[in-house]
This record gives structure tokens, C-alpha cells and sequence, in this order.
């Protein structure tokens, strides 16, 4: 028996009958979600893991394939709209192409330049956090951000990492918290050695990162290449008790391959105040993180958490509750408000809609 959606990366297009179904069911859901509920609400629900893999099994899309977060984002990002009362911007390799979305449905909205940025912020920020500071080997390639009228947002992303063959998602809902145990929701398979910046553990390491900036960078230079020997040689440093356990035992020292000295350079410049104010500055990415982040340990014994943020894995039976137990609660409400949800369409798809959605509940049992 399956235990888990583990969410294999699947290649190749979903078919073009499937997608304009899906677009239509979606439309119907939202339009009655958003009347009933408010966009609030909707965009709280897209930010749900739970809520969101039920409403790929309702859409009609495979229930455990990296897909079922590219084409149902797809999906909504083609059905809402100003009309409907919220929007979406971004999308698989978008990019920078996403902080112009922003701007151009911001005008539909008719949002303030604040909201506006603020919006930009937020999606370059969940971005980067999920980059950066969460270093689980699972690349970024797929971020969109949906938001209504009064600037209130939701981010749904994914990373993929090809030799594991599997992808994991992220997702955020309206915060201005990015950087200090915040509340963004990771679904995947757990990982080992994940270097996890913005756990609460490593709020040390954020504040000696901060403070290693603000001093001269050629000090930080030479101490990561220091610390930069061949294999075959060791520092004195791994012989003095504690440090040559931790050594031998931390995958912290697997060393970034090129930090961004120019960059640091900029951050040393412009005095950052916070470590949120620092990793919002441009070039600074994952490998000078870790690169400081190596000195903090190493050199300041400032240790950082490598806790895997991952918090849903939609396990399914198995008394071992592999990779842990699913919170069924959670699941049921998810099921039963897109079961009341889609009772009230009127279409030649509502039957199937609801037996998807019934299979799903099933294989939660």
C-alpha cells in the first residue's frame, strides 16, 4: 500500500481536454468559494496543503505528481481574474517575469504603490527563503503569488531535485514574517543534512551572519579559505576535542563552490539591520550564506539547525505512519468543505468531481 504522495517529478504537458475541464470546474468552485467565503478565505485555502492536494483530486488531475502543483496553479492562474476578486502572477520558469505580473495585475486592482511593493517583497522573499536559507537540494523552478483587492497574498512554489527524482512544495500565506520561524508549509519526503536558516535554532547563526557582514571582508575571505583545504589535509583546528567530532560528523562542511564576494562587498556597504534586511539584498544567495554560516560554526561556535522544515507528507495507512502520521482532522475539514463546495455546482461534472474527491478520502483510511 502507498504511504505517502511523494510527489515524483513527472515530465511532458497535460493534455489540452483535461486542462480546459479543469479551468471550468475550477472557475465554478472559486466563483461559489469567493461569494460564499470571501477571497480571504480562498486564498487561505490555496495556501493549505491539504486543502490544495484535495483540490487537484477534485480538478481531476493525478493526486502524487510534481504536476499537481504546476498544472493546478496553471490552472488558476488562467481562471482568476479582477473579476472573480483575486489574481495570479507568476508560474513555472517565470522568473523575474513574475515581479512584472505583479505590477501589471496590481492595476487592475487598482492596489497603492505600498501594496504593490509590498506584494513584489513578499514574492521575492518566499522565494529566496525557500532558495537560500532552506538548504534541502531541492531547486526552485516553479513560484506563483495570487492576491486580492486589499493586497492580502498566497505563494505556492516547488523545488525539484533531479537525482532523488522528486520535487517538494512551499507554501505561504500573508505574512511579515520571512526569516524567524515562520509559518510557510513544506510537503515532501523528509530529508537529512538540511541546512535550515530560519529555524528557531539558528537565530544565533542569523545574528553572527549579520554581524560577520559588517566587518571587513577580507577577514571572512581568508577564514573560509582557510577552512577551504584539500580532502587529504586537515587544520589544527578539527584536534581540539569538540571541534573534531563535529567535524567528522556535520555535513555543514561540504563547502559552497563560489560565494558572492562582490555581493558581500554591497551588504558591508549598505549596513544591513536584520538578517531579513541582508538576505533581501541582491546576490546574496545560498552558497555566501552558507559560506558565513561556515565561519559562524567553525569559527564563533555558533551552530545552526539542520531540521528539515518538511511538515506534510499526505501519509496513508501504515500504523509506522511513514514519513509520519497525516493530521486526519485537518484532512477531513479540507474534504468536507470542497465536498459542500462542489454539492452546490450545477454541471455534468459535479459527479465526478465528487466521486474523485470521495476517492481521496478514501485513500486517507
Amino acid at each position: 500500500m502507498r504511504k505517502y504522495v511523494d510527489l515524483p517529478l513527472h515530465g511532458g504537458k497535460a493534455p489540452y481536454w483535461l486542462v480546459k475541464r479543469m479551468k471550468g470546474l475550477a472557475a465554478e468552485i472559486f466563483k461559489i468559494m469567493i461569494n460564499d467565503f470571501g477571497t480571504e478565505e480562498s486564498l487561505k485555502r490555496i495556501a493549505d496543503p491539504y486543502w490544495f492536494q484535495a483540490l487537484s483530486c477534485v480538478l481531476g488531475f493525478d493526486w502524487h505528481s510534481s504536476g499537481t502543483t504546476t498544472v493546478v496553479c496553471g490552472v488558476l492562474n488562467d481562471v482568476f481574474s479582477s473579476e472573480i476578486g483575486i489574481q495570479g502572477a507568476g508560474g513555472k520558469g517565470k522568473g523575474r517575469k513574475t515581479l512584472k505580473e505583479i505590477e501589471t495585475k496590481s492595476d487592475s486592482f487598482g492596489l497603492s504603490e505600498n501594496k504593490m511593493k509590498t506584494l513584489k517583497y513578499a514574492s521575492r522573499m518566499t522565494a529566496k527563503v525557500d532558495s537560500s536559507c532552506i538548504q534541502d537540494f531541492y531547486s526552485i523552478y516553479h513560484h506563483t503569488i495570487y492576491f486580492d483587492e486589499k493586497g492580502r497574498w498566497c505563494v505556492v512554489q516547488q523545488g525539484m531535485n533531479p537525482k532523488r527524482g522528486y520535487a517538494r512544495r512551499y507554501q505561504w500565506y500573508c505574512t511579515s514574517n520571512f526569516v524567524d520561524n515562520p509559518e510557510n508549509k513544506v510537503s515532501g519526503i523528509k530529508e537529512k543534512d538540511v541546512l535550515n536558516l530560519v529555524d528557531k535554532d539558528s537565530e544565533k547563526v542569523r545574528k553572527t551572519n549579520l554581524d560577520l557582514v559588517k566587518t571587513d571582508i577580507n577577514k571572512i575571505k581568508s577564514e573560509i579559505e582557510r577552512l577551504s583545504v584539500p580532502k587529504n589535509q586537515e587544520t589544527l583546528d578539527i584536534w581540539t576535542g569538540e571541534k573534531r567530532e563535529r567535524y567528522n560528523s556535520m555535513p555543514l562542511y561540504i563547502l559552497p563552490k563560489k560565494v558572492n564576494w562582490n555581493a558581500l562587498k554591497k551588504a558591508y556597504e549598505h549596513d544591513p539591520k536584520s538578517f531579513e534586511e541582508l538576505l533581501s539584498l541582491e546576490g546574496i544567495g545560498g552558497a555566501t550564506l552558507r559560506g558565513l554560516t561556515l565561519v559562524s560554526d567553525l569559527i564563533y561556535g555558533e551552530e545552526p539547525s539542520w531540521k528539515d522544515p518538511v511538515k506534510y507528507s499526505f501519509a496513508y495507512g501504515g500504523k509506522d505512519g511513514v514519513p509520519f502520521p497525516v493530521n486526519r482532522e485537518a484532512m477531513d475539514k479540507s474534504i468536507n468543505f470542497l465536498h459542500d463546495i462542489v454539492g452546490n455546482i450545477e454541471n455534468k461534472e459535479k459527479k465526478k468531481a465528487l466521486k474523485r474527491l470521495k476517492d481521496f478520502s478514501v485513500r486517507k483510511t
